[in-house]
């Protein structure tokens, strides 16, 4: 989504390591680990948008653009240019506020500071499994290619 959106990806424990096995494999290898990524990327999106719906009216309106990223690592994005709510705004223009609060403007809540109300809130409590789900898929593959897959 770009410059109007927001992407997140998830802390890997051992992610250097595990790229670097990837790096001498055959690109397939990579394009296997895109795709299980984005099944799991996929999930979380699910639990990121349902998080939204139940956060608030102005978070609500996040969860339809809450997407998975085809990516090496799972990582979901949220916002963008596509037109939102009654006063049909851009999600962006609602995204952090949603997320982080607001200083000053008063339609937000207050705003957190290094906290989230629904985003990075949910993709945190999740990241332990979401860390190990990818670890065992890449070292699957891994061990796929590596065997002379």
């Amino acid at each position: 989504m770009g410059k109007t959106g927001l992407t997140v990806g998830v802390h890997i424990e051992g992610l250097t390591q595990t790229m670097a096995a990837f790096r001498r494999l055959p690109k397939e290898a990579t394009d296997a680990l895109r795709d299980r990524s984005l099944e799991i990327a996929e999930a979380l999106a699910g639990k990121v948008a349902a998080a939204a719906r139940t956060d608030s009216g102005q978070s609500a309106l996040m969860a339809p653009t809450v997407k998975a990223v085809r990516d090496r690592i799972p990582a979901i994005t949220a916002g963008g240019a596509k037109k939102v709510g009654r006063n049909r705004k851009p999600a962006y223009k609602i995204l952090f506020g949603s997320e982080f609060g607001a200083l000053s403007l008063k339609q937000f809540r207050p705003h957190l500071g290094q906290g989230s109300y629904w985003m990075f809130r949910t993709v945190e409590a999740n990241e332990s499994e979401i860390s190990r789900t990818w670890l065992k898929a890449a070292d699957d593959i891994v061990r796929a290619f590596g065997e002379g897959g």
